[in-house]
């Protein structure tokens, strides 16, 4: 990991000064772009990363130890930031809606190579420090390249499960807004053919052809986060269970749903986050009040509309950062050198 965050780091870099150079626009949000001198900063800062990374694997001095955790402590939480995007670009690709930006793109898809990479060289070298095993975590002797004990099939705690199922109701306003209008009915001011016919302007025939049996396509794609956030809460997330089939029983691999989780969560919680607390401020007064454009009439129902929308995303993304920790607790695996294969098992038996 350390070799792959230093490699990032450069091609990242690489990529940063050429933009800035040729003037290329790199959309970060709707009608703004990054300037060049945010472009030189964050090359700069991917090669301290890449580069604290490296000297993360040597024997440091406790000077040379603060320097690599500031480093690292530093660019994480930029290149987090910098994934925010990548829900929205996931549902237009899914829905294909087309891309608004191709740059913007890929710098989302950087952002989010490195966030993870730093995330992993990050977490690998706290655990040494600690004196424990970069791969497992445990405090164990011997190579840390041995087999893993991966313990059995469990659901995640009954706090955990209230707290998701409270953070996914977040979902309700927004979702039956929508699929009022969809359905044609009126709300926040807005009668159902006005939104239809806005809608189904840019709408792809994916999104048409959902939209016509009652259904909106960002409500369809909200359902598969849900799905997964069950995935993540029961056991069946850990053990195929019957219904998939010829891999009914086996275990699933680990990654499969933590990373669609922690990609899509992390973006969605700070996008959430971001709408909720700007609504109220907006209806304060604080913050101008959103001009209205169609298919919305008022300033008000715009309002309301980034409130629901704070709700949804902040409560999914939230609920899945909740979820995929307590999935990442309950099936780390650990060396079996570090006596961990006591009780700790394959589970051979289908959950259904």
């Amino acid at each position: 990991m350390p070799a792959a965050a230093a490699v990032w780091g450069v091609s990242y870099a690489a990529v940063e000064v050429t933009w800035a150079a040729a003037g290329t626009t790199v959309q970060w949000k709707e009608h703004s772009a990054y300037a060049p001198a945010v472009q030189l900063l964050l090359a700069a800062l991917a090669l301290l990363a890449g580069a604290a990374c490296l000297a993360g694997t040597r024997t440091l001095a406790r000077p040379g130890r603060v320097v690599v955790a500031t480093a690292l402590g530093i660019a994480l939480p930029v290149f987090v930031v910098g994934t925010n995007g990548l829900p929205i670009y996931f549902v237009t690709l899914v829905t294909l809606s087309g891309v608004e930006s191709a740059t913007g793109l890929a710098q989302v898809l950087l952002n989010t190579a490195g966030a993870a990479l730093l995330l992993l060289v990050g977490l690998s070298y706290r655990r040494r420090l600690r004196g424990d095993c970069p791969r497992c975590g445990q405090p164990h002797a011997g190579a840390a390249d041995g087999p893993l004990a991966h313990p059995a099939a469990s659901r995640a705690p009954r706090r955990t499960r209230v707290t998701v199922y409270l953070l996914m109701c977040g979902l309700l306003p927004w979702a039956g807004t929508k699929t009022v209008w969809t359905l044609g009915g009126n709300a926040l001011g807005i009668a159902g053919e006005d939104w239809q016919r806005m809608s189904s302007a840019d709408a792809s025939g994916p999104a048409k052809a959902t939209a016509s049996a009652g259904i909106d396509v960002t409500v369809l794609a909200a359902m598969v986060g849900i799905f997964l956030l069950l995935g993540l809460l029961y056991a069946w997330g850990q053990v195929f269970p019957r219904w998939t089939l010829f891999l009914a029983g086996r275990r699933v691999p680990r990654l499969l749903p933590l990373i669609p989780a922690w990609l899509t969560g992390v973006p969605l919680a700070m996008y959430g986050v971001f709408l909720t607390i700007m609504a109220p401020l907006i209806a304060v007064g604080v913050l101008p009040a959103i001009k209205p454009s169609p298919p919305f009439t008022s300033s008000s129902g715009v309002t309301w509309f980034v409130e629901f929308g704070g709700l949804a995303f902040g409560g999914l993304g939230i609920g899945l950062v909740v979820a995929a920790r307590s999935y990442a607790a309950r099936t780390r695996p650990v060396c079996a050198s570090a006596g961990g294969g006591a009780g700790a098992s394959t589970p051979a038996v289908n959950p259904g």
